[in-house]
């Protein structure tokens, strides 16, 4: 073992060390250290945690690239149909990191029951839905069948919102009105039975969507079979999703008669107030970091500077006895690493334990008005965590360099005498 790893060790250790003035200046570094990490992790899992889950909510309800005829319809509603008869359906061959692709259309309604009557966007979907996307939103009843075999399903799917609003429950049929393209004709009646409850907090969708066969659709607004509204695009790794977005754009070019080009739309651009908002949570983030990295350094700069006051006499002593400047101030840095580690190891305790139960158990909630959630969600990756241990350690470790330069100064003579 070396000397100056002994007399450190022995140093953080001895009943002097801890019965000395620097006892509650310690104490107050290590619990720097450990509120300093707590905060970091904390803020790292929360907010990634929340911008993974506004996306993935995004994008269950709208795919992440959509395909659809250009036009100048910027409403939710489908106007113009697209054929299924496409180089890109039902597989994208020519563009890696698509997972998977699926027809879609949309048609504004209204649900009238006797007490009260709700505005709602009925989205059709076919064989080819991905129902993984929505599992964790459907709290009651199951998923709609959708046997192309047969004729349309009456079965739809409704939000939490709308089933409290309108007083609906599973195995309850609801009237549903669309407004026919031709004014002044009555408008079109469908009969839906209600098969399952969905919830996923998000306010938008939640107050407007309700799910069912897209022959609805086809048939109300008089397409063919092969006409739909839209091709919902999912990809793999969301963070491409720019890079795999015009590669599908490009895929999808009509050079030969540009007047027959579809539009492709990646959500970040549909829905980029959200996504916008998201962006800040990532300098948020960033300025939380920096804040609690110089806090913990600035306590640990302090502590290190009263254990060299405090132990003048012993740097006297090592340098009569012709130790260097370096290997006592390795020393003190020795020490101070152990402070750091003791401080690093609680707060990452109790951060892992509060990330944990609130993941398990969703303590703390949020207003799905502000937030597009109803339970803080977190992010536990022990490779984030890793980095932010080491980064604290590091830069703490850099920064002690600069006050321990003070032992230079320590003269033998003076140090011995002090008292």
């Amino acid at each position: 073992m070396k000397l100056e790893y002994f007399i450190a060790n022995r140093l953080a250790t001895s009943k002097h060390h801890k019965s000395s003035i620097s006892k509650p200046i310690i104490k107050i570094a290590i619990a720097a250290i450990a509120i300093g990490i707590l905060m970091m992790i904390v803020a790292v899992a929360t907010g990634i945690g929340l911008q993974q889950k506004i996306r993935q909510k995004v994008s269950a309800f709208n795919g992440h690239i959509i395909i659809k005829v250009f036009d100048d319809n910027q409403s939710e509603v489908s106007k113009v149909p697209i054929s299924k008869d496409q180089e890109f359906y039902p597989k994208f061959k020519n563009v890696e990191g698509v997972k998977n692709i699926q027809v879609v259309a949309t048609k504004a309604g209204i649900i009238r029951t006797e007490n009260t009557f709700e505005g709602i966007v009925f989205k059709g979907i076919s064989t080819d839905f991905n129902w993984e996307n929505m599992k964790e939103y459907l709290i009651e009843g199951r998923k709609p069948k959708i046997d192309l075999a047969t004729q349309e399903n009456g079965e739809i799917i409704i939000s939490q919102y709308l089933a409290n609003r309108l007083l609906l429950k599973i195995g309850d049929k609801c009237n549903t009105f669309f407004m026919k393209e031709e004014s002044g004709q009555s408008p079109n009646l469908r009969v839906f039975t209600i098969v399952g409850i969905f919830n996923s907090g998000f306010q938008e969708f939640d107050a407007t969507y309700v799910i069912g066969d897209i022959r609805h659709i086809q048939r109300m607004n008089k397409w063919k079979a092969d006409e739909v509204g839209a091709f919902e695009v999912f990809v793999h790794d969301f963070d491409k999703i720019q890079q795999v977005g015009n590669q599908v754009y490009n895929n999808t070019f009509n050079k030969k008669d540009p007047t027959k080009t579809v539009d492709t739309q990646i959500i970040l651009d549909k829905y980029y107030y959200i996504f916008d908002w998201l962006k800040l949570f990532d300098f948020n983030i960033i300025v939380i970091l920096t804040i609690m990295i110089i806090v913990a350094t600035i306590n640990m700069a302090v502590a290190l500077l009263v254990l060299i006051l405090e132990r003048t006499q012993m740097i006297g002593i090592l340098k009569a006895l012709g130790a260097n400047n370096w290997l006592i101030r390795k020393i003190f840095l020795y020490n101070a690493f152990y402070i750091i580690i003791r401080g690093l190891f609680w707060g990452n305790v109790i951060a892992i334990t509060l990330i944990i139960i609130q993941d398990r158990f969703g303590i703390i909630t949020l207003n799905p008005e502000n937030y597009y959630v109803t339970v803080a969600p977190v992010y536990l990756n022990w490779g984030y965590i890793l980095l932010l241990n080491l980064g604290t350690l590091l830069i703490s470790l850099l920064v002690l360099i600069i006050p321990s330069y003070i032992i230079s100064r320590v003269s033998p003579v003076k140090a011995i005498r002090f008292d």
